[in-house]
């Protein structure tokens, strides 16, 4: 008879890193992660972001041990470039959805350069009806979706940049943007257009950057596909670390990196107080504490 453990044991490949996909229109974040767990028969997979099915770009996806370290992505600065229709404004604040309101106002390039400083740095902005957010147990989209009325208070974002990168036409501008944890790039579109004195909605969205991952280092669903089970999927995993790349190493002995992986506390004389990736041999041991020379582990990895 088998170990009743063996039953718990994760099926597929112990694949740990970090694949960067190319997210197409019309698919869902998670759809993506089904996608790549098929491909590449990966036992764990997690995304670093939702991105809006509508939405392309940049979707980190975490291989293994490496979703032990999403939280530490989700706090990174993403990057987006964006365009608004002015004149609608709809029930999704994108393509997606009902038109609700119409303007015949058209912004010209002056004014809305002069109205972006407005939204630079902590600002307040009420989420999208069409949101993940839980009300009452339930997501504000499923509740928008049938009929319920949905008041969502508001919420902080950060935004570090907001630059006007064309005006396409009287109906169309593109715009890119450098933003914080939570920001909503659909209620930037549509605050910006209320602040113009007229309304619009995102036309198109694509997100270029989130943390240290951009479009050089991303590769579509079609590309994974032929990659398949070679050894080219392996060299195209990105290590677990790569999202740590701002907290700095602490060199451990062989000894200490087995006792931090099991859970103990180990005392390292040259450890100043603040947060570590442990390192042993070049390889990834834990991220850890470290207080008055105390090491204590964080988040353990397995990793070989």
């Amino acid at each position: 008879m088998a170990h009743r453990g063996s039953s718990r044991r994760q099926r597929g490949r112990p694949l740990n890193g970090w694949l960067v996909i190319d997210k197409p229109s019309s698919v869902t974040s998670a759809g993506v992660v089904a996608e790549v767990k098929r491909r590449t028969q990966a036992a764990k997979a997690g995304h670093g972001g939702t991105l809006d099915p509508l939405a392309t770009g940049v979707l980190p996806i975490a291989l293994g041990e490496a979703t032990k370290t999403v939280p530490y992505l989700m706090e990174r600065s993403k990057t987006y470039r964006f365009t608004v229709k002015w004149g609608e404004a709809r029930t999704t604040d994108d393509e997606e959805g009902e038109v609700t309101e119409t303007s015949s106002v058209r912004p010209v390039a002056p004014d809305i350069e002069a109205a972006l400083p407005k939204f630079h740095g902590d600002i307040q902005q009420i989420p999208p009806t069409y949101s993940a957010i839980k009300i009452g147990g339930q997501r504000a989209y499923d509740l928008a979706r049938k009929g319920h009325s949905v008041e969502l208070a508001p919420r902080s974002a950060r935004i570090t940049r907001f630059v006007l990168i064309s005006r396409r036409d009287n109906n169309h501008s593109e715009f890119e943007v450098d933003c914080g944890k939570g920001t909503y790039v659909r209620a930037l579109a549509r605050d910006l257009a209320v602040a113009l004195g007229t309304c619009g909605h995102v036309a198109r969205m694509r997100r270029t950057r989130v943390g240290p991952f951009d479009e050089d280092s991303v590769f579509s669903l079609d590309n994974l596909a032929q990659l398949g089970h070679s050894a080219a999927l392996c060299e195209a995993i990105l290590p677990v670390e790569t999202v740590l790349d701002d907290i700095p190493a602490l060199a451990l002995t062989g000894p200490q990196a087995e006792r931090l992986r099991s859970g103990q506390m180990v005392r390292v004389s040259n450890a100043t107080d603040g947060v570590y990736c442990a390192r042993s041999a070049e390889r990834l041991v834990a991220l850890a504490e470290a207080k008055d020379s105390e090491v204590r582990p964080l988040r353990v990895f397995h990793l070989k």
